[in-house]
Order: structure tokens, then C-alpha cells, then sequence
């Protein structure tokens, strides 16, 4: 379908950026990649009068490694982390999601920060950035912020940013290399949003239990969450077995998922529990 009728504006700077945003008051979009905003506009579900491509700000592309942990400048493309290999140590859950992110030729031109602001709670980004409780740097008309991954996502397609802001980056903290993690996700298809996906990271202590467990959901609800239920089942116990079978009862209890054309409520909640117990199972292999 075509695009709805529309301005165009392709600033240099950050700053006539958001001036741009600002002075549409809602009116107006901020482009990264293009790879969810576009087809939205194409079906009409977006009819912003303002495009406002943020191509040419090449500060917002840099990665950064640290012993701090590793920022992702908000138009990172998923190739550019698939691509750098100190993040195969430096955040190998990180290289784990990326994994099942659409097709090579999403993955070519799909910015970390344009999956975030759509915030599609399917998407493997947001449920990374929610179960890692990473900070999305955001600038707009009355100056820089900092919010945390759990107060971002608000609902389905909906988050925390004002009509004149624009991600600036994403800091995920440090990654102990001994820490185990695992990524699943079901879809219909290869490259298809997830039906439910899970993500899980611990570290272990020197008895061989586990300690900082988090669990992260995403697929089943508005938005990615964290299970705490789960996380506590996990901390203080050799993940064999016995705990990842109580893991998988809890996550499928602590679940609420709807209906939809693609499954019900039972199947999405059964499967969910499935894929924390194959992203747990698989962090303990």
C-alpha cells in the first residue's frame, strides 16, 4: 500500500531533531530503520504528518564496551551487533535474541532503538532490555533523561517517551563472563514475531546454586515482564531438574495471557512455560 501523504525532514544534529518533533506537538515521527514505522503508515495505523529521519546522526550508532557494560547508541542495527564480536563475551544473551530478529534483510536495516520505541511486546529488544534492567537514555525539548527499562513499556505499542523525544541509547550493566543465560522464543514462523519467549540469566555461587536469577517474558501480555515468582523459585538452588520443572509450573501459573486468531489463552500460557524451561535448561547445559 502507499504512504499517506506526508512531510520529510532529515536534520544533521540531535538537537534539530527534536526541535523538529517538538514543534509538530504529537504530530510528528522520528525514523530509524523504517522496518515497523513504515508498514504502520502503510496500513494507516500511523499517519504522522512528519517524518523526521534520524539517518545522519552517526553519534547514535556506536557501541560501547566497558567494564561499566555495553551501550547501544539508538540507531544501532541488529547486523552492527551481530557483527561485533566483543559481544559474544560482553553480552552473549544480547547476540542470543538478535538471533531470532526477523530476516538478514530486517536485520540490515532495524535499529535497536526504532524496536524499542514501537515497543511490540513480541519483540526480542524490549524483553531484553526489561529482563536485564537496562536504561534507555532519552533527550527532548526540555532537556536529557534517564528511564529504567521497567518503566518504559506501558502498554502495547505504547511507552514512556513524549512526542518530542528520541532515544539516545541503551546501557545494559556488566556481564560476568561465568553467568549462565539461555534464549527462547516460539513463532508460526522463522522470523515471525514470537507466540512466547523467554529470557534467563544467573550466576552461580561456589556450591553450584543459583543466585541473581532473572526470568523475562515476553509474547504473552502488553508488554515484557520479568516473573519475580520464578526468579524466586530459582535463587538458592541447583537449576536441575526438580527447580526447573517448578520454574516452568510458576511461570505458566504467573501468566495471564488473551486469546487471539493465532492461539488461546491455555496454548500461550503452556507455552510460555515451555520456553522458560528450554532457556533454563539450556543456560544449565
Amino acid at each position: 500500500m502507499k504512504l499517506p501523504p506526508l512531510e520529510y525532514a532529515c536534520p544533521a544534529t540531535l538537537s534539530e531533531a527534536v526541535a523538529l518533533l517538538a514543534a509538530r506537538d504529537g504530530d510528528a515521527k522520528a525514523l530509524a530503520g523504517g522496518q515497523s514505522l513504515v508498514p504502520m503508515m502503510a496500513f494507516r495505523l500511523a499517519t504522522p504528518a512528519l517524518l523526521v529521519d534520524l539517518r545522519k546522526l552517526a553519534e547514535l550508532r556506536a557501541i560501547k564496551v566497558s567494564k561499566h557494560g555495553v551501550v547501544l547508541g539508538a540507531m544501532t542495527r541488529w547486523r552492527d551487533i551481530e557483527d561485533d564480536a566483543r559481544l559474544r563475551t560482553a553480552h552473549p544473551l544480547l547476540l542470543a535474541a538478535v538471533a531470532h530478529v526477523a530476516h538478514y534483510q530486517i536485520r540490515n536495516r532495524g535499529t535497536v532503538g526504532g524496536s524499542i520505541a514501537h515497543a511490540d511486546p513480541a519483540a526480542e529488544m524490549p524483553g531484553i532490555v526489561v529482563t536485564c534492567e537496562a536504561e534507555i537514555a532519552v533527550v527532548g525539548k526540555a532537556g536529557a533523561r534517564v528511564i529504567k527499562a521497567a518503566d518504559f513499556f506501558l502498554g502495547a505499542l505504547t511507552t514512556a517517551l513524549t512526542s518530542d523525544e528520541i532515544i539516545v541509547e541503551i546501557r545494559l550493566p556488566a556481564w560476568p563472563q561465568q553467568r549462565r543465560f539461555g534464549f527462547q522464543e516460539f513463532a508460526r514462523r522463522r522470523g515471525d514475531f514470537a507466540m512466547a519467549g523467554a529470557a534467563v540469566f544467573y550466576d552461580q555461587d561456589a556450591s553450584g546454586k543459583a543466585r541473581n536469577a532473572h526470568v523475562g517474558v515476553i509474547g504473552i501480555s502488553d508488554k515484557p515482564h520479568r516473573l519475580g515468582a520464578v526468579e524466586t523459585i530459582l535463587n538458592g538452588r541447583a537449576i536441575d531438574e526438580a527447580t526447573i520443572a517448578k520454574a516452568e509450573a510458576a511461570t505458566s501459573a504467573a501468566v495471564d495471557p488473551q486469546a487471539d486468531i493465532h492461539a488461546s489463552a491455555a496454548y500461550r500460557r503452556a507455552l510460555v512455560g515451555t520456553m522458560v524451561e528450554r532457556a533454563l535448561k539450556s543456560a544449565a547445559a
